[in-house]
């Protein structure tokens, strides 16, 4: 076949996706499912759920780019909601809440998720997070300190970690949704995961969250203030004061530092525990269960 010919094939195949990607992705905008509650945030609509009892409030926080932070958490809040209040936050950007033109600082968004809760009269709670909430936890619990009980992390980014100063490609990763290859990849990996944790609807629904979210401006911003949300954080911490619980990876082969890495930051803190925990990043997504256990017992272990 000539470069001529396999130019062609290959010109073919992106026109389909990209049309097959335009079809779609109307079609999937009627079959996304409403859940939680909108609350106004600077002029826009951030999606929050609220469920559960209990004599503590729990506020959870996704990792960068998590299609449904309701969806995402949900094994993990039915069972911390037997004996919890929990609050997810999806961000601007994220699952059914609106995007925004406002850059993706730190600040930014953590003003953002705090005047949600303040809108749902959250006054006093434990914030929970997952991967970069890590980051943004310490400006969070700097800036409310009167608020946050305490620090729960789910294998969070701690600042000075390896590989934060990567330059990504946005503009190559723009185009490839306008392309359609996005959805392929989307759907090649959600066919991958058969994880019994998460029903076939709730799959179906992440999915087409994904190809919605994925690669939006604000997703976009947010991937472009990585680098700077990082080296703003440099030598920052949890208070002292602050009672920390960490659950994190017990090997992570790209970065054999990772446990050491928050070992550190509990060694910190008056009140510090790390639960290493066998498995990857997505650890709420295998181990829902010993992470809600490893709550409960730290807070009886707290009094």
């Amino acid at each position: 076949m000539t470069v001529s010919a396999i130019g062609a094939v290959v010109a073919l195949g992106l026109a389909t996706t990209t049309v097959v990607n335009v079809v779609a992705s109307n079609a999937e905008t009627s079959k996304i499912e409403s859940y939680g509650q909108r609350v106004d945030v600077n002029g826009s609509k951030m999606n929050v759920l609220v469920t559960g009892s209990g004599l503590k409030d729990v506020v959870l926080l996704p990792g960068f780019g998590t299609s449904s932070p309701v969806l995402d958490f949900a094994p993990l809040v039915r069972d911390l909601a037997k004996d919890h209040r929990v609050i997810v936050v999806e961000p601007l950007g994220y699952g059914l809440s609106d995007g925004t033109d406002r850059e993706r600082t730190t600040e930014n968004i953590v003003q953002e998720v705090h005047s949600a809760l303040q809108s749902l009269h959250v006054n006093r709670y434990i914030l929970m997070g997952h991967s970069i909430a890590g980051i943004y936890g310490i400006d969070y619990v700097k800036r409310y300190p009167d608020e946050v009980s305490a620090f729960v992390g789910i294998d969070t980014s701690v600042p000075g970690q390896p590989g934060t100063d990567t330059q990504f490609p946005t503009g190559l990763m723009s185009a490839a949704k306008s392309l359609g290859l996005l959805r392929v990849i989307t759907a090649i990996a959600f066919a991958d995961d058969n994880n019994p944790a998460y029903s076939d609807y709730a799959n179906d629904q992440m999915q087409m969250l994904t190809n919605r979210n994925s690669m939006s401006p604000t997703y976009l911003n947010e991937m472009e203030h990585i680098g700077s949300n990082f080296q703003r954080a440099l030598g920052t911490g949890f208070p002292k004061d602050l009672p920390l619980l960490l659950f994190a990876v017990a090997e992570n082969k790209q970065n054999p530092e990772w446990l050491e890495l928050h070992r550190r930051q509990v060694a910190s803190v008056t009140d510090g525990t790390v639960v290493p925990i066998p498995g990857e990043h997505y650890l709420h997504h295998t181990h829902a269960g010993e992470i809600a256990d490893g709550v409960r017992a730290w807070e009886v272990g707290r009094g």
